[in-house]
This record gives C-alpha cells, structure tokens and sequence, in this order.
C-alpha cells in the first residue's frame, strides 16, 4: 500500500472513530459534517454569485477572499496544535519513514476530511463567479488547485517549523496573545466602517491592488486574466508552491532530531505571596494561592482572561461609535466586561482535570467544597474587582460622562458577584473536561462540547435573569440601584457557592469523573 492509500485510510479511521463513541460525540460529529456541509454549499454560492457584479469588483473580492484563505491556514492549524496529533512531527517521528515518506503522509492527512474538502470547494466556487472564457477556465482550475496547495504547504511549514516552541509553555503564552491580536485586528475594518472613516469600496479596491501581489492573489488574478500574464503568475505560485514544500521537508527533517525543549527542567521555588500575608494559614488561603498561580503560569487560563478583556475592549467599541452614547454607556460596558469574565467560572473544577481527586479527598463535608469555591472566587475577585474598575473609568472618560464611573463600577463588581454565583452552580452541574494544556484554545475534550456549549448557555441565562432586579431599574434610568449592586451580587455568590457545594458534595465521585476523561 502506498504512503497516500495508508495516511487517507488512516485519516479516515480516525474520522469514522467518533461514530463508535458515545452519544455526545456521535453528536458531535455529526454537528461537525453539517457545519463543513453548509458552509462548503454557502461558500461556494457566494462566490458563483460574485458572476452577477463587475469584473472589476468580482476580481477583487476574490483575491481578498484568496488572500484571507491562506492567513486562516496559517494561523488555525497553530490554534488546533496538541489537538490534532498529524500536526505535532513529534507524534510519528517513530514511525519506519523516510522523511519524504513521511511529508508526503502528512501532507494527505491535511487534505482528508470535510473542513479541507469544504474549504477546496467553496475556492473552486471563484471558477464559477470570476472565470471568463476558455482562458480562463484552463487557467482556473489549476489556480484553484495551486491556490489550496499553497494553503496546506504553507500551513504544514509555519506548525512544523513551530512545533518544538509550541510544545514549551512559553511558546503557547506567544501565540496565545499573538492570536488575539489578531482577533483584535481582524475588527478594525468593521469599526472604521462604523465610525464612518473612508470609503468601503475604495478601502476595498486599495486592499485588493496590494493582495493583488501576493501569491493567492496572484492565482486569483491569473483566473481573472486568462492570458500570458496569468500563465507566468501561475508558474510563479506553482514553483513557490514547491520551493515552500522543499522547506517543509527540511524542517520536518530538523524537527525529528531536535530535542524537545519542554522536557527541559525548571527550577522549583518557595514564593511567599500577598496572600500568604494577608490571609490566615488554611485551605482557603491554599486555594486562593494555588487558583491565583493558575490564573498566572497556566495558559488555558491566561488565554480565557485575555480573551475577557479584548471582548470586552471590542464591545466598548462597538458601543461607543456614536458621539451621543448616553450616561448608561459605561454601565453597560462594565457589567459586560464582568459577565465575560465570570463566564470563566462557568467550569471551575474543570482545568484540575484528573487532580481534583486530591481536592476531593480533603472534602470531609459541604463546607470544605464551599471554602474551595470561596477561594477560586476570591481569587477571581483580586483581580477582576481592580480590573473592572479599569474599565469603568476608562469608557466613562472615553464616553464623556465622567460621573458615571461610581455607578459603572458598582454596577460592575454587582454582575461580577452574580456571574461568580451562578458559575458554581454550573460547574458542579454541568462539568466536563478541558485538555491537557498542550493546547491553550481547547474548551473541552473530544465528545464533551455538549456540555461545554450547554454549561456556556445555562451560565449566561442565569446571569441575565438574576442581574434582571438592578438591570431593569437602570434601563429605565434609575442609577443610584447601583449603590446596591455589590450586595446584591454578594448574595447571590454567596447562595450560589452554597448550592453548589450542596450538589457538588453528593455527586462528587460523578464531578470527578466528569472533569477526568480522557482528552
């Protein structure tokens, strides 16, 4: 059997392995095949429809498009990295293949499954949609085929080149915050838009005349000419296309014999921390100290704060577009912020994983789990409180209504309270597993995104309706509830840590399974 008919076999052995799962997973699937199926059909529909505009315009959506296609196969396969073991060199370097053998492998199991066939037919939509005459049809098809083995090439080259530093803590920090700058670039055209600055098709047309150099642009061009130059730019993609692929193999060559540098030792110190002065000596001054290390040195956990803040920075954008955004603004703005971070509560027990069982042995009663969760709270609150009122200040002087910076941090650090309460509800409801921490971006093990989706829904849901009692006074103008808030929020963490202990403490050996699956 070749090394193709083995690695697509192999692929799809892997693939049809979430049918023998459980429900969940099933589910999942399925899930998955209907999204890469609708979005293939959407895909390649809007692009057939681009036959209906301009030459001009239709050209330049394209190479836009063609150009936003290779930057999603260079930053996603980094995102899936420790998820997907064809990614990571380092998971078949014990297989008896050659190197060549082995990218050549690689490179088939990039291009077996439905997000990659989806992803080749929604370009093959351009042919449809931009194509004019025989010329352009000839030189179509291979432009849509050098345009897709541009994005796999390109994608196995920047993961394989990275793997090493991506397996190392350090490496999973950078690309942590590397790619939610990204997220907070991808939104600025859409708030320049809304503040009115520039023309939308001027912006357009200056973006695609410089992606018109780039190599998918150049493909996209090439389909749109259908002459000699679209011929030359096709041979120039077509041996980028293998200049890229002998690098690839080079470092996949490297990759195998370097040495991992997360096996490296670290060195192990005492810290004696603010906490450690400021509360007594005792699980809650233990889980306060253990939860806030978390929040600092675990990059599932740094990336789910950074996430908080650039929603919440992206949100207070979007919300202060107009020049008249009212007093209310601030308020608004705020008690977001504390819902995106108090959703991260929404699983606590989650990223302990299969070493909650420890935490679970200390639990001689309700109360111990009710001060385990008084001291993941409180060291949630050391930093989201400060935070907030960042925040508060922050949009009430970009808005203009400085006075509102009292009622919006209130407001705040009231929500905040709230959202806490409720997440522990849910995390000893609905728990489920996070991944080991190769991957910072993983939400939930394979088969779990059931829970994880309905934890998410079930912790926004509560938090809106028992935030109802002071959002409903504020809509309609009544800001001095503010002053209540807090209290308010207090309680409601309060009752909700005590519920959740008293669930919790019942179903503890079903918690600990939940959190332990394999991932």
């Amino acid at each position: 059997m070749s090394t193709v008919a083995l690695f697509a076999q192999l692929k799809l052995r892997l693939l049809a392995g979430n049918l023998r799962g459980d429900v969940q997973r099933k589910l999942g699937f399925v899930f998955t095949l209907i999204a890469a199926v609708g979005l293939a059909a959407l895909g390649f529909l809007l692009m057939s429809l681009l036959r209906l505009a301009s030459h001009d315009i239709a050209a330049q959506l394209v190479i836009i498009a063609f150009t936003m296609f290779l930057i999603s196969w260079m930053i996603v396969p980094l995102l899936a990295f420790g998820l997907d073991d064809t990614l990571d060199p380092a998971k078949l370097s014990l297989l008896p293949l050659r190197t060549r053998e082995l990218a050549i492998g690689l490179f088939t199991a990039s291009v077996t499954g439905v997000w990659p066939a989806a992803m080749l037919i929604v370009t093959a939509g351009a042919l449809v949609g931009l194509a004019n005459g025989v010329g352009g049809v000839l030189l179509g098809v291979p432009a849509v085929l050098l345009q897709f083995a541009l994005c796999v090439v390109t994608s196995r080259l920047i993961t394989t080149s990275l793997s090493g530093a991506l397996r190392s803590r350090r490496g999973r920090d950078v690309l942590a915050v590397a790619a939610l700058l990204v997220v907070v670039l991808a939104q600025l055209p859409n708030l320049v838009m809304n503040r009115g600055l520039g023309d939308p098709a001027a912006m357009m047309a200056g973006v695609a005349a410089v992606f018109r150099w780039t190599p998918p642009g150049m493909a996209a061009h090439a389909m749109a000419d259908g002459g000699l130059v679209g011929l030359a730019e096709l041979a120039f993609v077509a041996v980028l296309v293998v200049a890229l692929g002998w690098l690839w193999i080079k470092a996949l060559s490297r990759a195998l014999v370097t040495p991992d540098v997360s096996t490296q030792g670290a060195s192990v110190r005492k810290e004696s921390g603010l906490t450690d002065r400021l509360l007594p000596d005792g699980p809650l001054a233990a889980v306060v100290t253990k939860e806030l290390k978390y929040i600092r040195r675990e990059p599932r956990s740094r990336v789910g704060w950074f996430s908080a803040i650039v929603v919440t920075a992206v949100l207070a954008f979007s919300f202060t577009r107009n020049s008249g955004s009212g007093e209310g603004a601030s308020i608004v703005i705020t008690s977001l912020g504390a819902l995106m971070i108090a959703l991260q509560s929404g699983n606590a027990f989650g990223i302990d994983g299969r070493s909650l069982w420890m935490n679970a042995v200390a639990f001689g009663s309700e109360r111990g789990l009710g001060i385990d969760l008084a001291g993941r709270h409180l060291a949630n609150a050391l930093i989201a409180v400060p935070l907030l009122g960042v925040i508060a200040v922050a949009t009430s002087l970009f808005t203009g209504h400085p006075a509102s910076i009292v009622p919006a941090a209130l407001a705040g650090w009231g929500a905040l309270g709230v959202g806490l309460g409720v997440g522990s509800v849910t995390s000893v409801v609905v728990p489920y597993t996070v991944p080991e921490r190769m991957n910072a971006f993983s939400s939930a093990a394979p088969g779990q995104g059931g829970q994880a989706f309905a934890s998410a829904l079930a912790a926004t849901a509560g938090i809106a309706l028992l935030s109802l009692p002071f959002v409903v006074p504020l809509v309609l103008g009544w800001f001095w509830v503010c002053a209540l808030a807090p209290f308010y929020g207090l309680l409601v963490e309060t009752l909700g840590r005590r519920l959740a202990a008293k669930l919790g403490f019942a179903k503890m050996p079903e918690l600990l399974g939940a959190v332990s699956k394999g991932s």
